[in-house]
């Protein structure tokens, strides 16, 4: 019976803790898949000025950054909210003008769900929307006829001005629609820079520069570089800084998980501090010998401690390897699928990354946690076993 019960201990503290890693790996999926998405899109680093929200293009030092070691390019950004009406459909985005190095480091083509990833042809601007923006002004690139009409206020109106004065407009067909991520999608149609100076009334008047950077360079090393190039009128981002709220969502979510799973293990070793309080009271004749062979009470805690390591450690061990075939299976063949019937979500099936420190922390957790549930009842054995003597005489 005895034996029975201390499995049961090991088989509830395994079931926690492959739960635990599952779960943490299935997190480290979807956070991997989002960072992926993100960075389509985001650059590795982006400069922004630190009053006001443009600046001169004069004012940076495009030659000294290229010199760092690791800048791959650097692109001359102009982001401005305009209103767009296609057909009769309107609707209020930002226009994101870039020069003309963007499509030659940015990863947004493979992101293209229709037409192709081309700012200009023959000389003449092209636009690139985002699918929620395409869908809502039900924009055909089949249609070659039809252009996107862009409206934006003009800097140099005077109050009063009419409606057509007021307002600056220009056209421009659209090449191609990207998908990336619901945020981006529903806010961007990415131009030409020299279509949203001319739209806006800048001149070398700039929001931001995007710097991106080598296959194997620092991205912490190089934004230090470049804070240092640049001084106190610029901030620096990288991509995590960029998107800083969801990060902290994201990692507060897990670490949320982590807690509630945590105190579901810390209530399965309860029945290690049940199966450890039968096992003192079922050997305590044999405790009694122990004591009376010259054995002090130290040396019975630690038999008894033992026992109650072993069956965490057990379930531990027996909890992660579970874990870890359960995550390998779902990499391999993807069983728990997303959506079942199908649908347009990115991928089919749950995303699964396992990470070492996830293990080790875990491990960790468990560990204390068993090594708390099997200290309770070993420190009351000279009551367990004087009482149960008592009773038996």
């Amino acid at each position: 019976m005895i034996n029975i019960i201390s499995g049961i201990s090991v088989a509830g503290v395994a079931i926690g803790t492959m739960a635990l890693i599952v779960v943490l790996s299935v997190f480290n999926g979807f956070e991997g898949l989002v960072i992926s998405l993100f960075n389509t899109f985001d650059p590795p680093l982006k400069v922004t000025p630190v009053l006001g929200k443009t600046f001169h293009s004069t004012a940076y030092p495009w030659g000294k950054i290229q010199q760092l070691n690791g800048i791959n390019c650097q692109t001359g950004v102009i982001e401005e909210k305009a209103l767009l009406k296609y057909d009769k459909q309107q609707f209020l985005a930002t226009l994101k003008g870039v020069d003309s190095s963007y499509t030659s480091w940015t990863n947004l083509d493979s992101m293209i769900t229709e037409g192709s990833l081309m700012l200009k042809y023959k000389g003449e601007p092209l636009a690139i929307p985002g699918q929620g923006i395409a869908y809502y002004l039900g924009i055909r690139l089949d249609d070659f006829q039809a252009f996107i009409e862009v409206y934006a206020p003009r800097r140099t109106a005077q109050i009063g001005a009419s409606p057509e004065n007021a307002f600056q407009r220009m056209d421009i067909r659209p090449s191609g629609i990207f998908s990336v991520q619901q945020d981006f999608d529903t806010k961007y149609m990415i131009v030409p820079l020299s279509f949203t100076r001319e739209l806006f009334e800048y001149n070398d008047e700039l929001t931001s520069v995007e710097i991106s950077l080598s296959p194997n360079a620092d991205m912490d090393e190089l934004q230090s570089a470049v804070k240092k190039q640049l001084g106190n009128d610029f901030v620096v981002k990288n991509r995590f800084e960029q998107q800083e709220t969801l990060y902290q969502v994201m990692h507060s979510e897990k670490y949320a998980i982590f807690m509630i799973l945590s105190f579901i293990i810390l209530i399965a070793t309860f029945n290690v501090i049940g199966s450890l309080s039968m096992l003192i009271l079922d050997k305590s004749k044999d405790i009694s010998v122990l004591y009376a062979l010259g054995a002090n009470n130290q040396l019975v805690k630690r038999i008894f401690m033992t026992e109650g390591i072993l069956v965490s450690f057990s379930g531990a061990l027996i909890g992660m390897f579970l874990g870890a075939l359960v995550c390998i299976v779902q990499q391999k063949f993807g069983l728990v699928k997303i959506n079942a019937e199908g649908g347009s979500f990115l991928i089919s099936a749950y995303p699964v990354l396992m990470q070492l420190k996830d293990f080790i922390f875990v491990f960790l957790v468990v560990s204390f946690i068993g090594i708390l549930a099997a200290w309770f009842p070993v420190t009351g054995i000279k009551k367990i076993t004087t009482s149960k003597a008592e009773s038996d005489f």
